[in-house]
């Protein structure tokens, strides 16, 4: 082991029934350093991660880890934890009822002879909450505060363990760009303080930003350990060793054929359900025609998610109105059996909790929305709910050993892949796609996109909704931006910049301040 390496592990191997997660997997991190985890989803990081942490504790897994220069077989996650490892999962690990002080100490209360010193307990809290620059009560529940500063509570309980060796696994997937400059920030301020951080990540130039070390790891091996501080490390370099091959282009080759308009929404406004003096979406208008990729960008709170439930059944939002029109006849969309029998799909941004039942299998997902075209008089056919399952399982590539297995097993991009096979089984006429590639890899995202060329390809609509500005350039044949509710710009592919583009979507805000 390294003089300076403060971990090593070697040879990990970890298998699953019918799956090899891991096959002779090492990895170095030296002490006080970022050591970034790249790889598609469904690579291994997290389960190396916790092969680590002692969620998967030793004699489930081949290999040694060797800390701080001693070999370790941690037996649970409070073994490493008292080691001074710590690891912060990407579905936060804290209670929405109890304070941030509660949260920050549970499991480690400050107590004397059985009872808990509030007050010590109180003050502590601060003291941790200051290093990550949190400036909240820490009597406030945890509920009341936003994602982003729900992390920053989850790393000062770290703190308050004593850490030494801090993994973050996709720390900023629900972050904005605001939230995630600002961790970005503090992990390097912990740097600075001693603090070793290992950093699973997907967003690339994240990982440039902070990283001082890059390990690939692809189907389960490890590739290549990379000096991220390189003049020859680049984006393009790390995605080479993700996907094993250049990626010239991120986006598929696709020629549309685009034909009649499909589907129109006119003078679309919708109401904000807690202050229906407010208007979130305000006259909005637009259109997709049969085989066309349609984008709409907008800022956060620009009205994208609230105008796409909205069409969708009435899903979000009061006091709603305007006309759809499909294939220039009026449709009633109050519903969402209503817009299903319309023809028209929507894949939420919020796969995990709205998208998918992640404790049920993959073929009940995908049947969910269409169990009429499997029941007779009133049972399903659960012999060819499996068979149409498997058939989608295998055209869209969907990643497990069969679709018995659980979606919430499922990495994110294959996920992703469920929630389309599931609508695609609806057989619909529109598909609105809401951050489609939202929490995967650049791997996945080629995918994703080639499916969605399928589906434009079929003649069907696709709307489709993205933060990410070189996205919708680079997948729309159009993109309509969207301000403060109200639809600002119509711009075609050609035309399209991200200058253009922001341009666009911040309109409305610095007419506001005129």
């Amino acid at each position: 082991m390294s003089q300076d390496a403060i971990l090593q592990m070697r040879a990990i191997t970890k298998e699953f029934p019918g799956v090899k997660a891991l096959s002779e997997v090492t990895l170095t991190v030296q002490r006080g350093e970022v050591h970034a985890i790249c790889g598609e989803n469904g690579a291994g990081k997290s389960t190396l991660m916790n092969v680590l942490s002692g969620v998967y504790p030793h004699g489930t897994y081949d290999g040694d880890i060797v800390y701080d220069g001693q070999v370790c077989r941690f037996a649970s996650i409070n073994d490493s934890e008292k080691a001074g490892i710590v690891i912060i999962h990407q579905e936060l690990a804290l209670s929405p009822y109890l304070s941030i002080a509660e949260n920050i100490f549970i499991g480690n209360e400050q107590a004397t002879a059985g009872w808990i010193d509030w007050g010590r307990t109180e003050t502590l809290a601060r003291t941790y909450l200051e290093r990550v620059g949190l400036r909240d009560n820490p009597a406030t529940k945890v509920s009341e505060l936003g994602v982003g500063k729900q992390q920053l509570v989850e790393i000062a309980k770290a703190l308050s363990k004593d850490v030494k060796l801090l993994i973050l696994d996709e720390p900023t997937a629900a972050l904005n760009d605001d939230d995630s400059a600002r961790l970005l920030d503090l992990i390097l301020e912990l740097k600075a303080q001693g603090v070793t951080s290992i950093l699973i990540s997907h967003k690339l130039n994240e990982i440039k930003k902070v990283a001082d070390t890059v390990t690939i790891v692809r189907d389960g091996h490890t590739i290549e350990t990379l000096d991220a501080r390189s003049d020859d490390v680049n984006e393009d370099r790390i995605i080479k060793g993700m996907v094993g091959r250049d990626l010239t282009h991120r986006f598929p080759e696709h020629t549309p054929t685009i034909g009649d308009e499909l589907l129109r929404i006119e003078d679309w406004t919708v109401h904000h359900p807690s202050d229906r003096t407010r208007v979130v979406v305000d006259h909005a208008s637009l259109s997709v025609r049969a085989g066309e990729i349609v984008g709409i960008a907008g800022l956060m709170g620009a009205g994208r998610t609230e105008l796409a439930m909205s069409v969708f059944g009435h899903s979000w939002g009061v006091d709603i109105s305007g006309t759809v029109y499909k294939r220039g006849v009026p449709v009633s969309t109050r519903s969402v059996p209503a817009a299903i029998r319309a023809g028209l799909a929507y894949a939420t941004e919020d796969r995990k909790t709205y998208g998918l039942n992640l404790i049920d299998d993959i073929a009940r997902n995908i049947s969910a929305a269409s169990l009429l075209k499997l029941s007779r008089q009133g049972w399903v056919d659960r012999n060819r709910e499996h068979v149409i399952a498997e058939d989608y399982r295998r055209s869209m590539n969907i990643k497990a050993p069969s679709v018995a297995t659980l979606t919430g097993k499922l990495s994110g991009g294959n996920q992703q892949k469920v929630v389309l096979s599931k609508w695609m089984f609806a057989d619909p006429d529109v598909l609105i796609l809401d951050e489609p590639t939202r929490g995967i890899d650049v791997g996945a995202k080629y995918e994703i996109y080639t499916i969605i060329d399928r589906l434009a390809d079929e003649g069907r609509g696709i709307i489709v909704i993205s933060s990410e500005l070189p996205e919708l350039i680079g997948l729309c044949d159009r993109i309509y931006t969207l301000s403060e509710g109200v639809i600002t710009a119509e711009v075609p592919r050609d035309a399209a910049s991200p200058e253009r583009l922001m341009q666009s979507m911040t309109k409305i805000r610095e007419e506001d301040h005129l």
